[in-house]
């Protein structure tokens, strides 16, 4: 956190003991990047922050229970601004995306890891594949690669820990677990999550108006092929 002077954009905020402490809200993590905390609401704080077009922010990123807002060069933030942000914003809710279904081939060459997650999830594959195709999936975030969706929704018996040793080359196309979390590689290159099947769906592609398929919002449903 940088030192508040006459020459700073971005002060501290002084509670009343005295003491200059980091806001527990918020933090600066570059001279124009503002990381807020949001828990279970970042989309719903994106959705409203958004809306608000603040004429300080350049960008809006949501990340995994967190917003980094990027300021424009050269704006002041006062202390009063930035403590406004703590606050969840009144009534603020996540206005549901758009509805993609992605078709998926499950298994076999196209998802090697399915059998053994099927086994770790005490099922046979077709109630794996069930179990993973009957849900509704919201993109949480966007990461690792340019378009990598992080998908919340996954039924927890589904969710596996990455591979202990990734693999060196995953196909753009791979649908995959991680975690809690399922996603979709856009891109081939290494990658260490268990991948179960491929959709035929160009993920990113930067020459399109909107280059990611997926934005932080919108809503998935795996049909299998």
């Amino acid at each position: 956190m940088m030192q508040n002077s006459k020459k700073s954009l971005y002060p501290r905020v002084k509670p009343k003991n005295g003491r200059q402490d980091t806001h527990p809200a918020w933090r600066w993590v570059s001279e124009r990047g503002l990381r807020l905390a949001t828990g279970e609401a970042t989309l719903a704080y994106h959705v409203a922050l958004s809306s608000q077009n603040l004429p300080e922010i350049e960008d809006i990123i949501p990340a995994d229970g967190s917003l980094l807002l990027v300021l424009r060069r050269g704006a002041r933030v006062s202390a009063d601004w930035l403590t406004t942000l703590a606050a969840p914003p009144v009534g603020a809710q996540s206005a549901a995306g758009l509805l993609h279904e992605i078709p998926v081939r499950y298994g076999g060459a196209a998802g090697p890891d399915l059998p053994a997650q099927a086994e770790r999830a005490g099922l046979d594959m077709d109630t794996y594949i069930s179990k993973h195709s009957a849900v509704e999936y919201t993109v949480a975030f966007l990461g690792f690669q340019p378009g990598f969706p992080y998908l919340r929704g996954l039924p927890h018996e589904l969710a596996a820990p990455r591979r202990a040793s990734p693999r060196t080359r995953v196909a753009a196309g791979s649908v995959a677990i991680g975690g809690a979390y399922c996603g979709i590689y856009p891109a081939s290159g290494p990658g260490g999550w268990q991948i179960i099947g491929h959709t035929e769906i160009v993920m990113f592609d930067p020459r399109r108006d909107l280059p990611a398929w997926l934005m932080p919002g919108d809503r998935v449903r795996f049909v299998a092929a």
